[in-house]
């Protein structure tokens, strides 16, 4: 009894014990804790670009943010065109970005983003039916 007794407790202990989360794909949706070793208060984010008629759009799994238009959003734009094959296709991203709420008076979405480093550009996915056509 003693013996089945220890084994149970020991079973019960190892398997206790194993929390750990064996999901091997990181999501780097927004990664508040220190982006890349850094503790400058940005925020890594993970989604789908685009850039149209002056407007720029970053949509993530959870959220839709209006992105700040300057010198990044260019380098951004240079990087993501070969991936594009019209103007309106969204490419996936991974940029460094300094969140904040849109100015009260404004029409968009609740926050913007600023972006502040480029870490990934990738090819969209072609099985993807998430396309959006513009009438002119």
């Amino acid at each position: 009894m003693k013996k089945i007794s220890l084994i149970l407790c020991i079973t019960l202990a190892l398997f206790s014990c194993k929390n750990e989360n064996n999901n091997t794909s990181v999501d780097l949706e927004e990664n508040r804790a220190k982006s890349y070793d850094q503790n400058d208060g940005f925020i890594t984010v993970k989604g789908l670009y685009v850039y149209y008629r002056d407007a720029a759009v970053l949509e993530t799994k959870q959220e839709i943010y209006g992105v700040v238009i300057d010198d990044n959003l260019q380098l951004l734009e240079k990087e993501v065109k070969p991936f594009k094959k019209e103007a309106t296709d969204m490419v996936p991203v991974t940029v460094r970005v300094r969140k904040f709420k849109k100015p009260e008076g404004e029409e968009g979405w609740p926050y913007r983003v600023e972006i502040k480093e480029i870490l990934k550009v990738e090819a969209p996915n072609p099985e993807s039916n998430d396309v959006i056509k513009l009438a002119k």
